[in-house]
């Protein structure tokens, strides 16, 4: 399985970061499987965001639920992040995972400035 993020690297505060996850050698609605994001903030440790489960059932941090939406497109094989009024603080590397094993994106820095 290949994950690969996609999307901006600079976003303005107040603005919403959208970033999307393209998936292959696997499907994103394969039963059981949860894709989700993290991240890392400079010189900070791993933060997961949130996941999507199989049947498009979606969970979050409880930190971040109110700013954070996760979705999908089956067609495309492809689930995205949205993280609503973004601050410096959210500037980070994004991840999309498989959950529970070993398959990552290579990661893709966001950075959150005017």
């Amino acid at each position: 399985v290949q994950l690969q993020e996609s999307g901006p690297g600079l976003v303005k505060p107040s603005q919403t970061l959208s970033l999307t996850c393209t998936v292959s050698g696997g499907s994103i609605t394969t039963k059981g499987y949860y894709w989700s994001w993290i991240r890392q903030p400079p010189g900070k440790g791993l933060e997961w965001m949130g996941a999507i489960g199989s049947s498009g059932s979606t969970c979050y941090s409880p930190s971040l639920k109110s700013r954070t939406s996760i979705s999908r497109d089956t067609s495309k094989n492809e689930f995205t992040l949205q993280l609503s009024s973004v601050t410096p603080e959210d500037t980070a590397v994004y991840y999309c995972r498989l959950q529970d094993y070993q398959y990552w994106g290579k990661g893709t820095l966001v950075t959150v400035s005017s």
